[in-house]
């Protein structure tokens, strides 16, 4: 196994960058270097100390590994090859493949939900370093209005039996101090996987977002703030959602317990209890946390790793569901610099690799009609890691020849994407199975929910896409929706249900497609 310069004690990414640039570019060449060979790159922070200190560290690494390396004769006593001398101390290598594995796909895809202003974004934030609420209306108005997403990588330590992810032990890591250490006990940590999160806006009027992102969680948090009454309007609906999109790996995260006294948690704690009996988090876990001071950050990870599980890799035709798409060329760029559109979502089933063909349904409006888009996958990426080829698990960015104003301020959002001549059929008209819920969800009034009526508008939610429905025609036990726009739904997906309830499109039910054929 080769090693490179970020391999040696106290050489960071950067440091490594500026020491190749000058052609020391191995482990090797650098022991064998002079501190007057460091010292005049003039690397700020390096002098005559910690230039002697990097060299050194490269011997020792190349003493470990020549060690670790040598076959032991087996004519020799261990006496005999035992040293006379005191044994050095043994020098920790790295798990060889520990920062390959940092850089793999994830593996599953976590969703956070509820109400609005209860911590999901801060929460994301607390564990992996990024703040999800990226666009400038977002940021001006202080809540998420589209999907967020983050990666994060989940590490154990042994000896302390607790979890952290890779951002919470590099925040911890003194300058200089080697990497994938315990920030208690120093020891190497072991890697456990890597996961996407999934952050759903919470506000009333983007439930349809909220929606969209649970088609694409295989496990979710409900975020309930300490400091508010539970239920919130949004806490009932998003939890409704779950139910609907068959989530059943469910962890109640009841944060903020930093902003009340220890007898207000408690009572809140209780109003959970409550809330939560006799739906599908009845059993859930209740984790009380302070995102804001990162607090008990260990007892989620925990319970990620115990609650939820790693889905099932699903064989057959490739077929990817857009979460977001958007046009990376920045104002100005020339027409030979230009990349192509970008789709951000999650692979359903089966692989793609860079180079192959996709098609994209339902595609361009042109006219009445819709034409799916053809084009050449050129990169596939997830958060800053480049990859060869993609499976389902976690949210991806696929790289396309598309031109990117197609792609530009999310436009092929609820597209399906597969290999050519291998997606489902482009509908305009479905007929459904409608279950009603009882109660109006996401409403302060629990109001009850009627049948639904002929020539009724409808807005269903089906993967990442929304479409508005009118009811053309009632049946003995299903409805038959007129879709505008049409949609390319994935197989055996549930289409949610909401109508307008006092100026709100509110949650009612949900449908099954009925498939004649």
């Amino acid at each position: 196994m080769s090693y490179n310069l970020t391999d040696v004690g106290g050489i960071g990414k950067a440091t490594a960058e500026k020491i190749k640039a000058a052609g020391i570019d191995s482990v090797e060449k650098l022991a064998g270097s002079n501190p007057d060979d460091l010292i005049k790159l003039k690397i700020k922070g390096v002098g005559a100390a910690t230039a002697e200190k990097y060299i050194t560290n490269a011997k020792k690494l190349l003493e470990a590994i020549n060690t670790q390396e040598k076959p032991k004769s087996p004519s020799k006593s261990t006496a005999e090859i035992e040293p006379k001398t005191k044994a050095k101390p043994k020098i920790k290598l790295k798990p060889s493949n520990i920062k390959e594995l940092v850089k793999s796909q994830a593996e599953c895809n976590i969703g956070l939900v509820g109400h609005v202003d209860h911590g999901k974004t801060t929460l994301v934030k607390a564990l992996t370093g990024d703040w999800t609420d990226r666009h400038s209306e977002e940021q001006e108005r202080g809540i998420s209005i589209k999907l967020g997403y983050s990666n994060a990588t989940i590490l154990y330590c042994p000896k302390c039996d607790k979890y952290i992810t890779y951002y919470l032990s590099e925040k911890s890591r003194k300058k200089g101090k080697s990497h994938y250490l315990c920030p208690d006990c120093k020891e190497q940590l072991d890697f456990k996987r890597n996961v996407s999160f999934v952050d759903a806006p919470g506000h009333e009027i983007l439930m349809a977002t909220m929606l969209s992102g649970a088609s694409l969680m295989d496990g979710a948090c409900l975020l309930i703030a300490a400091d508010e009454e539970c239920p919130q309007p949004q806490t009932r609906e998003h939890l409704e959602a779950l139910h609907i999109a068959g989530i059943q790996n469910i962890i109640i995260i009841q944060n903020k317990i930093d902003a009340v006294s220890r007898e207000q948690a408690k009572k809140n704690y209780q109003q959970i209890k409550d809330f939560i009996k006799d739906t599908i988090a009845e059993n859930a876990p209740i984790i009380p946390v302070s995102a804001v001071f990162e607090a008990n950050m260990n007892l989620i990870l925990r319970a990620f790793e115990e609650i939820i599980p790693s889905p099932e890799l699903r064989e057959g035709d490739f077929q990817f569901l857009i979460a977001r798409s958007f046009d990376i060329n920045r104002p100005g760029k020339q027409i030979n610099e230009l990349k192509g559109g970008v789709i951000g979502g999650s692979v359903l089933k089966g692989k793609i690799n860079v180079g192959d063909k996709i098609e994209i349904r339902p595609g361009l409006r042109i006219k009445d009609k819709y034409i799916p888009l053809r084009s050449t996958v050129v990169s596939i990426s997830q958060g800053n890691n480049l990859l060869d080829n993609a499976k389902p698990g976690g949210l991806i960015g696929l790289g396309t020849k598309l031109d990117p104003a197609l792609t530009k301020g999310d436009h092929l959002i609820g597209h399906l994407v597969g290999k050519p001549e291998t997606l489902p059929d482009v509908l305009d008209e479905i007929e459904i199975k409608v279950n009603l819920l009882d109660r109006v969800i996401g409403t302060e009034q629990m109001l009850r929910v009627h049948s639904v009526k002929h020539n009724e508008k409808l807005l269903l939610v089906v993967g990442t896409e929304k479409t508005g429905g009118t009811v053309t025609k009632i049946l003995k036990n299903t409805v038959i929706v007129k879709l505008n726009p049409p949609i390319c739904p994935p197989e055996n997906f549930i289409f949610a249900i909401s109508r307008i309830i006092n100026r709100r499109y509110r949650l009612i039910g949900y449908g099954e497609r009925v498939n004649h054929n």
